[in-house]
């Protein structure tokens, strides 16, 4: 049904979503639905009568949401969108009119004169109103038709004389806003309260009357002069309201005016002093203010002629009958009919019929507003008793006699107050009025049928009554206990009789049990005592069978043990003579390996010394080298060195086996290449020779085009072993280099292993000779004191030598200066000195490892800076490490770093570290200054370096004014100081580690998303023309979450990066890295693979790159960096498959416009391997393959250009200068040291 009358939820219809209420709770709908058509099917309407209904109901619904708009003539109007029009044209259709005089009768109004007939447009507010007037009209004879329905179909006699009618009416209304609708309400209420109040006063005077009895006139509140203010002629309000409503150009304020004038003396009318329009009218409930707004148009009853004629012509039976064709006298007679007089009439009708009825009054009062039960709100109950007249009736009431009895009632009720008047001497009079006399009451009267008493007298009467009723309940209550008490006992007694005899019975049934258990306990003991015997006996059966088994079996056990002894020393004897000959093969196994072993030592032993010699031959550091005094310096240096050419041997190999598999890839796809056309020369041969006869006489052109065919396939045979050969020979290479690049790295383990035992051997031989230097220095100073012992104690409260906090010592040059001669003192004042160097060396220690402890964990950052790189800055700079010939703080510190990246592989420990790492780096290059650097540079300028290492080595060579001096200044906390050996090799060293952790970070990226890459080059096989051409319109499951997998893998990265503040120059360089290898996976799996050279393929690549650039764009520059523009072959390339006419584009416009960075090989590849699975679409001209063909031969000796596969460069992008800008401007004053060290006394320099 909905959708036969187009309807749908009722809050887009204007007539039913004005109150916000579509829904009650407890009441479906759609049930009531079902109880409307049922009920109507019982009331008698057919059922095309009720379809017909129900279209009317939804064609006003319909015309509730026509809303209008300016037309092009002036003050015209057309309905505004195509949603008023589509509710017009379905308002026409269920009203089965023409939706052009639907539309004229709502927008048009014709005039008719004596002369012409005039059509007049109307605006849109009179369109709205012609509108609103059409749908009351319709919904009004709707109503009436539904009536007069339920009236015929209930069967009402209009001849009958007696009647039996139930009226409910609306109550007194006064709300904030008061229309017409409430002035009709509240005057019938004030007709029914004057009915009432008559109505109560009359019956009141005509039962006195009847009983003759003696009365006074009763008063009550007569409300006639409101009655004569609303509806009398011709000075009443109706009869003014009608009177403006036949002026056309009366308006609510002239009306108002009017009434103002009027009765502006009347007491029961008054104007509010803020309005101009209102009206006020005193009411027998109260005073209601009503607005004039819409008095007049809701006083007008009548029908446009429009709307008449276009509803009379509808092809509906049902609505034509609603609006019956009117004659012409009758419809030029009426011209105006009013709400207000029909209404009044009706009225006067209605309290016709109810004067000449008995009518019952029933007053419903709601308790609360809150619907729930129990809860009386007295305020508002009061009111609707007053505003009900109750109060009223009741006064009246009061006034009178308000307590009526019949005479037999009021003695049957009160007679036991007097019992002798019931004993029948006296008739019911008389026994009344001794009862009333008996009660002494005043003021009451004696009637015909009825006692008359005043207000209280009944409550008085019951309250004797009461008492009389309480002492004859004493007395029942008594009679009925001693009954009670007595039934009790008697009860008792013979419960008592009945326990009796049942215990003598119980004690004789207990003798008789006692005797049978007697005899019972005998005949058990006699069956015990057999059981017992013959248990014994079996017993000892048993005990003789078992014994017998077991030594039965004992005897067969011997005899296996026997057998099993022999078999096992012939075992025993095979496996000792085959172990006696493979103890001898092993020997000589171990034998071989050792002798072989020997002679590898011996060449790695020889290659290491290589090696040193090649380290010794370092300029760029030798000077700062040959300024150190000990062996393990040098050999530190040598193992820093060795490092970085296994570093540097390990890039070349990486780099070499790139090429060698680069190389070994293109021959094998040569080799397929060369398979796949020697196949097609044979089909083609075979396909000759099965030409028809008629092609077969040309004999000759067959064998000069096979003797072609057979040396070209000599000629690709012939290639085809020598490119095997050459596959063969580097892949023999590729496994030598493999093989020599572990035993280096096996050397340059064990060297490395070696260096660290003899630097912690030399480690503890300079302590002991720093303490050792310690005590001779406190020698020397007491042979120079010229007091006697007892005051050496003084003396040592000095300290003997000038200490660093951290624990190193400087040398004085004054030491040779000294005296030799010392002068031997007391053993107690060297012990006590000792001990004190002692102690200041251990709470140096302390202090060291207090450092190292808090660092190694995660102590966050403070304004964006990275707290643990400013505390060891700090500290070092305290301690004066810097400035230190030898020290261990560095050492440790690196060991600390190194372990910490070691253990964990996860990028937020590392990203924590990088920060960290880089921050102290970058205070360490504007802190410290090489000594003596400029002088052990050589004469001729070095290679520019390539890797971080190298160019931090030619930072040291550089003057300290090559660096920015603005970006030191501005460092509050950094000074400038002249670093020595320590502090710079641990400067390269934390270089090192921050170019490690930076490749850690970019390559566990790298493995995450290397899998998904493999997965996003091929899009997924679907239906033909199903192919998914956009990423936007992946779904859930699709094989965008790939595309997606590295989206969430790099912001995942991006925000680890960010929470740890690393350089924005890091986070660029990563992200650039990352999308360059990319683009090397995905162009070369373009160019390997055939099914991914495909239309269908390109579209899905290039949706998830347009992925890739949506991310880029969102990370913003300062993130991302030039990551975007690495995709530059995977982009052109993509572009290049998805154009749909190849066919039609030149080689030039290949080249300098669409793909200008690919190669030839490149775009030759493509263009070979390219298929489409969609459009079958062709790729480029033969012209254009036999251009690429042509540059290809004229590049072939070319190495360079001959490679179409992209390699992924793994190095370093960025230099110490780039770190050094991105963190210039970073302030790290603000940083707050961590508590752990702030609580330490030792570490007070902290807060300075």
């Amino acid at each position: 049904d909905i959708q036969r009358y187009k309807l749908g939820n009722p809050r887009t219809f204007h007539y039913l979503n004005q109150s916000n209420c579509y829904e009650l709770d407890g009441i479906d709908d759609s049930k009531e639905y079902t109880a409307t058509r049922r009920a109507m099917d019982v009331v008698g309407i057919s059922p095309e009568e009720q379809d017909a209904i129900f279209c009317v109901v939804a064609a006003i619904l319909h015309l509730g949401n026509i809303e209008f708009a300016k037309g092009k003539e002036i003050d015209s109007s057309v309905p505004k969108d195509e949603k008023s029009w589509f509710h017009l044209r379905t308002a026409a259709e269920l009203l089965m009119c023409d939706e052009k005089l639907l539309e004229d009768s709502l927008c048009k109004r014709i005039i008719v004169t004596r002369d012409e007939t005039i059509t007049k447009w109307l605006d849109p507010e009179s369109a709205a109103l012609s509108r609103d007037a059409l749908a009351k009209i319709v919904y009004s004879r709707l109503f009436d038709w539904i009536v007069d329905k339920i009236n015929s179909s209930i069967g009402q006699d209009p001849d009958s004389k007696f009647l039996i009618g139930v009226l409910d009416i609306y109550g007194f209304e006064s709300f904030k806003t008061n229309s017409f609708e409430q002035f009709c309400i509240n005057l019938t209420n004030e007709k029914l309260q004057q009915h009432f109040n008559q109505h109560v006063f009359k019956m009141e005077q005509e039962e006195y009357t009847k009983e003759e009895i003696n009365w006074s006139y009763i008063e009550f509140v007569d409300n006639q002069d409101i009655l004569d203010l609303i509806e009398k002629k011709p000075g009443g309000i109706i009869a003014l309201l009608d009177e403006a409503c036949m002026f056309p150009r009366s308006t609510h304020e002239t009306f108002a005016q009017k009434l103002y004038q009027m009765f502006k003396n009347h007491k029961r009318f008054s104007k509010p002093k803020l309005s101009r329009s209102d009206f006020t009218i005193c009411h027998y409930a109260g005073d209601v203010t009503y607005q004039t707004q819409l008095f007049l148009d809701k006083n007008k009853d009548y029908v446009v002629a429009e709307h008449q004629a276009l509803l009379t012509a509808s092809k509906c039976s049902f609505v034509s009958g609603l609006f019956p064709p009117l004659a012409q006298e009758s419809s030029k007679s009426s011209k105006f009919s009013s709400i207000g007089s029909r209404f009044k009439q009706q009225l006067q009708a209605l309290l016709e019929t109810l004067s000449s009825t008995e009518p019952h009054y029933i007053r419903c009062v709601k308790p609360n507003n809150l619907l729930k039960p129990s809860i009386f709100e007295n305020k508002n109950v009061l009111q609707q008793l007053q505003c009900g007249g109750v109060m009223e009736a009741i006064r009246i009431s009061c006034a009178g006699y308000p307590t009526k009895k019949p005479f037999v009632e009021f003695v049957d009720r009160f007679g036991l107050l007097a019992p002798e008047v019931l004993d029948g001497s006296s008739d019911e009079v008389t026994a009344c009025k001794k009862l009333l006399e008996k009660g002494k009451l005043q003021g009451y009267q004696i009637g015909k049928t009825k006692v008359f008493l005043r207000a209280g007298q009944m409550a008085e009467l019951d309250t004797r009554r009461s008492e009389v009723l309480g002492r004859s309940a004493s007395v029942i209550q008594r009679k009925i206990r001693s009954y009670l008490a007595r039934r009790s006992f008697i009860m008792l007694r013979r419960s008592a009789l009945q326990i009796q005899s049942v215990c003598r019975g119980q004690l004789a049934r207990n003798v008789y049990n006692g005797m049978r258990r007697e005899a019972a306990s005998l005949r058990i003991q006699r069956h015990l005592r057999m059981h017992l015997g013959r248990k014994a006996y079996k017993e000892l059966c048993s005990s003789a069978v078992s014994i017998q088994t077991v030594l039965r079996g004992m005897a067969a056990r011997n005899e296996l043990c026997i057998r099993r002894q022999t078999r096992a020393s012939i075992i025993v004897q095979s496996q000792c003579r085959k172990f006696l000959a493979q103890l001898h093969y092993m020997k000589l196994k171990k034998a071989a390996i050792a002798t072989q072993c020997a002679w590898r030592g011996r060449v790695a032993r020889k290659e290491l010394r290589k090696l040193k010699m090649a380290a010794r031959e370092t300029g760029a550091l030798q000077a700062a080298k040959n300024k150190l005094e000990k062996q393990v310096e040098e050999l530190t240096w040598r193992l820093q060195l060795e490092k970085r050419m296994r570093v540097d041997m390990e890039e070349a190999k990486t780099k070499e086996n790139a090429k060698l598999q680069s190389a070994l890839q293109d021959m094998q796809l040569q080799f397929k290449e060369t398979k796949e056309l020697l196949a097609k020369e044979r089909e083609a041969a075979r396909r000759a020779a099965e030409v028809v006869p008629v092609i077969q006489e040309v004999l000759v052109v067959d064998n000069v085009t096979l003797e072609k065919l057979t040396s070209e396939n000599e000629k690709l045979k012939a290639m085809v072993s020598s490119l095997e050969k050459k596959i063969g020979e580097t892949e023999e290479k590729f496994e030598e280099t493999n093989k020599i690049s572990e035993e280096r790295l096996k050397q340059a383990l064990e060297a490395e292993s070696k260096i660290v035992q003899l630097k912690t051997v030399m480690h503890r031989l300079e302590e002991k000779i720093l303490d050792m230097e310690s005590e001779n220095q406190v020698l020397r100073q007491q042979t120079l004191l010229s007091t006697p012992v007892k005051k050496i104690s003084e003396h040592l409260q000095i300290p003997a030598t000038p200490n660093l906090e951290n624990g190193h010592h400087i040398d004085e040059a004054n030491k040779s200066n000294e005296p030799q001669s010392v002068t031997p003192v007391k053993k107690v004042g060297i012990e006590s000195n000792g001990k004190l160097q002692k102690s200041n060396l251990e709470r140096q220690h302390e202090n060291v490892d207090a450092l190292i402890n808090c660092v190694t964990k995660d102590i966050g950052f403070s304004h964006g800076k990275p707290v643990a790189a400013l505390t060891i800055y700090k500290c070092l700079l305290h301690w004066k490490s810097f400035e230190a010939e030898r020290t261990n703080v560095f050492d440790r510190l690196i060991q600390m770093i190194g372990t910490a990246i070691e253990n964990e592989e996860d990028n937020g420990h590392m990203a924590y570290w990088l920060s960290n790492a880089s921050a102290l780096l970058f205070l360490l290059q504007k802190t410290l200054k090489a000594s003596g650097a400029n002088g052990a540079t050589p004469s001729r300028k070095p290679p520019t370096p390539t890797s971080l290492f190298g160019r931090m080595t030619m930072s040291f060579r550089s003057s300290p004014s090559s660096n920015n001096l603005a970006a030191a200044a501005a460092l509050a906390v950094v000074r400038k100081v002249e670093g020595k050996y320590p502090a710079l090799l641990f400067k390269q060293q934390l270089a090192a580690y921050v170019e490690k952790i930076y490749g850690i970070i970019r390559d566990n990226l790298k493995k995450e998303i290397s899998s998904l890459l493999s997965l996003c080059i091929q899009a997924p096989r679907t239906s033909k023309g199903n192919v998914l051409r956009s990423g936007r319109s992946f779904g859930k499951d699709s094989p965008s979450t790939h595309w997606q997998g590295i989206i969430d893998s790099l912001n995942t990265l991006l925000s680890t990066l960010k929470e740890n503040f690393v350089p924005q120059v890091l986070i660029q360089k990563i992200f650039t890295q990352t999308f360059s290898y990319i683009n090397v996976q995905l162009f070369n799996s373009l160019l390997l693979r055939r099914e991914c050279c495909t239309f269908s393929n390109g579209e899905y690549v290039k949706a998830g790159l347009a992925e890739l650039e949506l991310w880029s764009c969102q990370v913003k520059e300062e993130y991302a960096g030039s990551s975007w523009d690495e995709l530059k072959h995977i982009r052109q390339a993509v572009g290049f498959l998805v154009i749909h006419q190849k066919y039609r584009i030149s080689y030039d416009d290949i080249t300098n416009d669409l793909c200008p960075i690919l190669s030839v090989q490149q775009l030759y590849r493509i263009c070979t391997l390219y298929w489409d699975d969609n459009y079958n679409t062709r790729s480029v001209s033969p012209d254009v393959i036999s251009s690429m063909r042509v540059l290809m031969t004229e590049d072939s000796n070319d190495a360079v250009s001959s490679s179409f596969l992209l390699d992924d460069n793994s190095s370093i992008p960025f230099s110490l200068d780039d770190l050094a800008k991105s963190l210039q401007e970073k302030e790290f004053s603000e940083v707050k040291p961590a508590d752990e060290l702030l609580q330490n006394s030792a570490f007070e320099f902290l807060l300075e």
